[in-house]
């Protein structure tokens, strides 16, 4: 049984690399019919991709503001994957995001007497616990009832969404209560500057590094491994003797602490207080940047610079070309879209040449 995973793994690695250059191709495909679409409603397209490209790579204070778009998607993107690989669906990022974020905002503000060096590193932890304690009540309700974590993720995003809003207006609401907001965290849970004179910060540091870690448990250890076997069939894989329902559990958690994750850096490194609406959709968005870059690692690194660079770009191509910023979220779905589609079909046509290939050795034999 095992002998039969490994093989199907290996076969799925290569089918992977396909996967890769289709979705890229798709992506480039997306893009030109994004620029056909701004010169059809009346725009310059050459003078819209060179702004973009400006405002996302153009100085450097653009390049830290790609990054600091880049921070959140990287960890949302791995959330999505690292369940995906399980065979699970994580449509709550949103939710965990925010709840990491509470978390961190929480032990940044109210934990005091400690210095840097300890204080950073355990708001960092509370955030990723704070999201993964969220994603972990949808784990233990596909366990214990069967509960599809489709619809509960989607569900629990709501009630996240709220009870921040309740938090931020109620109890943690900064005196003497104008503002719905809290207090800044202190100085000592706040994530110092990675590029002078820019908004980057050292949250994209961590998010690179927890690359390393996501690739490390998911393809040099026997959980790792586990988790993929379930992902490629849950049911062989509880067969194979494969303790399934912890690995949701754990999966679940590990997900949602990632999405925690970005919620916690982006109050640490950017807002350095709690607002109602800390986050434009990256929750939302982790899931197509997933999907582009294939739930690889380094794929979603580079999925996380396209959409990073759409949002840091588009304010300046809305101000040089005079191109509206609802166009780029045009533009990504296109984007979305077609990788989608481009992997439908692939996975189609692949199907067909293994049926061929299968009939022909039945008519050889």
């Amino acid at each position: 049984m095992k002998a039969l995973f490994t093989s199907k793994m290996k076969t799925q690695g290569k089918a992977g690399v396909q996967q890769i250059l289709v979705s890229f191709s798709a992506t480039v495909f997306a893009l030109v019919l994004g620029m056909l679409l701004i010169y059809a409603i009346g725009f310059d397209p050459f003078s819209a991709a060179v702004s973009m490209v400006e405002g996302a790579f153009g100085s450097k204070n653009a390049f830290g503001e790609t990054l600091v778009k880049m921070t959140p998607l990287i960890f949302t993107g791995m959330s999505y994957a690292l369940a995906s690989r399980c065979g699970l669906t994580n449509l709550g990022m949103e939710g965990q995001l925010y709840m990491g974020a509470l978390a961190g905002t929480a032990t940044g503000i109210y934990v005091a007497g400690l210095p840097a060096a300890l204080h950073l590193p355990l708001t960092i932890l509370a955030g990723f616990i704070g999201g993964g304690l969220w994603g972990l009540i949808a784990g233990a309700l596909k366990v214990r009832f069967g509960a599809s974590e489709i619809i509960t993720t989607v569900m629990l995003n709501t009630i996240a969404i709220s009870f921040i809003d309740y938090m931020v207006n109620g109890p943690m609401i900064e005196p003497p209560g104008i503002n719905c907001q809290t207090q800044p965290v202190r100085s000592s849970a706040q994530l110092p500057t990675l590029i002078s004179g820019t908004r980057a910060h050292w949250g994209f540091v961590i998010a690179i590094a927890f690359v390393v870690l996501f690739w490390l448990f998911l393809w040099r250890s026997k959980r790792g491994y586990e988790v993929r076997v379930a992902g490629l069939n849950l049911s062989a894989a509880r067969y194979s003797g494969i303790h399934t329902n912890r690995n949701i559990l754990l999966v679940m958690f590990l997900a949602g602490g990632l999405a925690g994750l970005a919620g916690c850096n982006e109050i640490l490194g950017i807002q350095i207080r709690m607002i109602p609406e800390i986050s434009p959709g990256y929750g939302f968005d982790g899931i197509a940047v997933s999907l582009i870059g294939n739930n690889t690692p380094f794929g979603i690194v580079i999925g996380a610079l396209l959409f990073g660079a759409f949002r840091a770009g588009g304010n300046r191509m809305q101000i040089r070309a005079k191109v509206p910023n609802a166009i780029v979220s045009v533009v990504q779905a296109l984007v979305i879209f077609a990788v989608v589609a481009s992997q439908m079909l692939l996975d189609k046509w692949n199907e067909h040449q293994m049926k061929k290939i299968n009939r022909q050795e039945s008519e050889v034999a």
